[in-house]
């Protein structure tokens, strides 16, 4: 049965009974929007990490995030688990029947906005190519076959739902109303601005001050770590995570010939996605220079 039909304990702190696992830049901060109001989700931050970063603070700790939950709407999280191996294992040792909301994207794009965002938080000054050269994990997050396929055998492929990022830009309700059908809600109706998924989370420019940026970067890891929401969101209205992290030289795009280098390196991993979901992927294989006009972004 769906989330909004499951039985657990709605007396107290309940575990969510779905999670969106991501992965990073595939429209979960969009996805996380959309739901709130509509089920519940954790108090004041989007992703707890608690699978992966905040383990060892105990399942107290995360239950704790769920305690305001209207307990007549199914409890989820959208927090991007999704290549995490240690994450998988705990989420099915403590929510073994939870639901699993997967958005996969074209892995060039989602790794070059992906290095866009760590230009921006200031994990790095390097260069596109060099990044993917020093640091795997980076690249590890597109084995989609891999991790989708341990996804999969640990909840059942009933209990897994796969969607595109392709398919949130080409229609934003449809894909919306695919995951209320999944997790047993009412459809959400989308208007205006929320039709547009490419207004949320995006990444233009680099940061004017590397140094600002990185302490940025770790006073929001500090206040997010200590749960000091309202210190974080009073930091966000009045701009200052926005004004330390951008107002820098805007990000080019990738030039054809890196694109084709890239796309020719994730090749075989886009085929084991395309045989594993059933669904036609050539899009993500094209190099841009060699596509039809129409279809060049």
């Amino acid at each position: 049965m769906p989330p909004s039909q499951h039985r657990n304990d709605r007396r107290g702190p309940r575990l969510p009974e779905f999670i969106a696992v991501g992965p990073p830049r595939t429209g979960t901060t969009w996805l996380h929007q959309r739901l709130a109001g509509h089920v519940g989700l954790p108090a004041r931050v989007k992703e707890t990490n608690f699978f992966d970063s905040y383990y060892e603070k105990g399942l107290g700790w995360y239950l704790s995030h769920f305690k305001h939950c209207d307990p007549a709407l199914p409890v989820g999280e959208v927090c991007t688990y999704f290549a995490i191996s240690a994450a998988r294992e705990r989420i099915q040792r403590h929510i073994p029947e939870c639901w699993i909301i997967v958005s996969l994207r074209d892995p060039v794009a989602r790794t070059y906005s992906y290095y866009k965002h760590m230009r921006e938080m200031a994990y790095t000054k390097d260069t596109f190519e060099n990044v993917l050269a020093t640091r795997p994990h980076v690249s590890e997050v597109n084995r989609y076959a891999f991790h989708l396929n341990d996804w999969f055998e640990r909840f059942g492929r009933e209990r897994v739902l796969v969607l595109l990022y392709d398919d949130l830009r080409a229609d934003p309700q449809g894909f919306l109303d695919r995951v209320c059908d999944f997790i047993g809600i009412g459809r959400i109706a989308l208007t205006g601005e929320e039709l547009d998924d490419d207004s949320v989370n995006a990444v233009a420019r680099e940061p004017r001050n590397y140094k600002l940026a990185q302490n940025a970067r770790h006073m929001r890891v500090w206040l997010r770590s200590r749960r000091m929401h309202r210190t974080y969101d009073l930091l966000e209205r009045l701009g200052f995570w926005e004004f330390s992290a951008g107002r820098g030289a805007e990000f080019p795009p990738l030039t054809p010939e890196q694109d084709a280098r890239v796309r020719a390196r994730y090749r075989p991993e886009v085929e084991a996605i395309e045989k594993l979901i059933g669904r036609d992927l050539s899009a993500w294989k094209i190099p841009r220079g060699e596509r039809p006009r129409a279809q060049v972004a």
